[in-house]
């Protein structure tokens, strides 16, 4: 999205003259980010792959669905569970807890992490609300840009689009934009119709933006990160729907093979012409001697064309794209039936990912612990440097992204509680074989009201 802005009233320069870099740099990387979103969505037309050899032009606006690019994603995001914070020796951070509940932070997060995949990043802005709450919101650089600082490694100053309406033309264009500055808040209010806005100044003690981003495989000249959707992921989603266009129309040619019938008549020639499905359904053909050549007409077909070749350039593809993602050659759809994986080959090809995993929780950890300071900061009024080391001792919680299965869990929790007495007391034990937090809370309830009773009986 092209975002426009013309004037803003009440903005000093140095403000307006920041803003303005931030904008650019939104604007510049807008094409590039639709495109990314482009191969994410699967919308992809014959156009875009097209070497002009074999697929013929009119075809140029087909598309042909292809979920690589959403797989690319999303496979790796799923690893990536957020589960909370924990506090102090491992207890629960119940203040900032309360927060991420408050704002949903769980959920936001999965949208967050399927973003910064996709485009690189993806950041997260603090406010405070009427009643001094921390709210915490995820944008995506669709709607967000910052700049970074090399020497503080952070973000230098920022901004997000808060609100957007819609135009007579029927596109967004932003109402309300929100400006991070070490020192500030600034609310921009659009005016009317026009691209002009208003600006009003929210000062704050962080001593930092209010503006954290999460970033994915990022380098000392792209701090912002790079996609998971780079150029070679796109180019094997091209040469598989390049393809799967070419065995499509094979496809088409094997079922309606090309027949020839020589030696016919003009009469018998044009009946055949203007009934050409009648005469390929139908199981008999008839035809006389030519009376004018004396020639007896001969019927014949040409040899089918095989789409093996096809199928054989989408498994290089697939290997390839496994190789380049870090997937699985099934999680691309396309299998090898004649040679299948073993259980210990499947879970070899996994590891590649759960590296990817953690790599991306560990980054993702620190960002949402920033964001957890800065939440407490905004509830306690206070700046990060005022904060308790009590408060700053919070760490974000994972889930395990190799996603063993229940019984090996369960074995390992029981082998655990065999050697370390007291672990099978825990809420961590109860977790390992497989009960939710809700069940949980019940089972601790009611081991807690089981003990009261026997308490009363003794006492009686």
């Amino acid at each position: 999205m092209i975002i426009e802005v013309g004037k803003i009233r009440e903005f000093p320069e140095m403000e307006n003259a920041l803003f303005r870099e931030c904008l650019k740099t939104l604007n510049k990387h807008s094409s590039a980010n639709a495109r990314k979103k482009k191969y994410y969505e699967g919308h992809i037309t014959l156009a875009d792959v097209n070497l002009g050899i074999a697929l013929p032009q009119g075809l140029s606006g087909l598309e042909i669905g292809c979920e690589w690019g959403t797989k690319a994603v999303d496979v790796l995001a799923a690893r990536s569970m957020f589960d909370g914070f924990v506090g102090r020796n491992g207890e629960d951070a119940e203040a900032i807890n309360a927060i991420a509940s408050r704002n949903n932070m769980l959920f936001g997060y999965i949208k967050a992490c399927r973003d910064e995949l996709k485009y690189g990043c993806t950041f997260a802005t603090l406010s405070a609300d009427a009643e001094g709450y921390a709210v915490v919101r995820f944008h995506s650089p669709e709607t967000a840009a910052a700049l970074w600082d090399g020497e503080k490694n952070r973000i230098r100053c920022g901004f997000a689009v808060i609100e957007t309406i819609q135009t007579e033309s029927g596109e967004q264009k932003p109402s309300h934009i929100n400006f991070y500055t070490d020192t500030d808040i600034w609310e921009l209010r659009v005016i009317g119709n026009t691209t002009d806005f208003t600006a009003t100044r929210y000062p704050h003690i962080m001593g930092r933006p209010l503006m954290e981003p999460l970033v994915w495989n990022a380098t000392s000249n792209k701090p912002f990160g790079r996609s998971r959707l780079k150029f070679p992921i796109r180019q094997l989603i091209n040469g598989y729907v390049r393809t799967i266009c070419n065995a499509s129309i094979g496809l088409e040619f094997s079922t309606a093979p090309q027949k020839y019938l020589l030696g016919v008549t003009d009469e018998q020639y044009d009946a055949l012409i203007n009934q050409k499905f009648k005469q390929y359904v139908g199981n008999l053909l008839a035809s006389t001697t030519n009376p004018e050549t004396g020639e007896k007409p001969s019927f014949g077909q040409l040899p089918q064309g095989s789409i093996t070749p096809h199928v054989e350039m989408m498994r290089l593809l697939a290997t390839q794209f496994s190789a380049a993602s870090g997937l699985s050659i099934t999680d691309t759809g396309v299998v090898n039936d004649a040679n299948p994986s073993s259980s210990d080959a499947i879970l070899a090809q996994s590891q590649t990912l759960c590296l990817m995993a953690e790599e991306l929780n560990s980054g993702n950890g620190n960002a949402l612990q920033t964001i957890a300071w800065m939440a407490l900061a905004i509830e306690q009024n206070k700046s990060l440097d005022e904060l308790s080391d009590e408060d700053k001792d919070v760490v974000a919680h994972f889930k395990n992204p190799a996603m063993p299965s229940l019984a090996v869990t369960t074995d390992a929790a029981i082998k655990i509680a065999s050697v370390r007495q007291g672990f099978a007391d825990t809420d961590i034990f109860l977790e390992m074989i497989g009960f939710s937090q809700a069940d949980i809370r019940r089972i601790n309830a009611q081991e807690t009201r089981s003990r009261g009773m026997a308490l009363l009986e003794d006492i009686e």
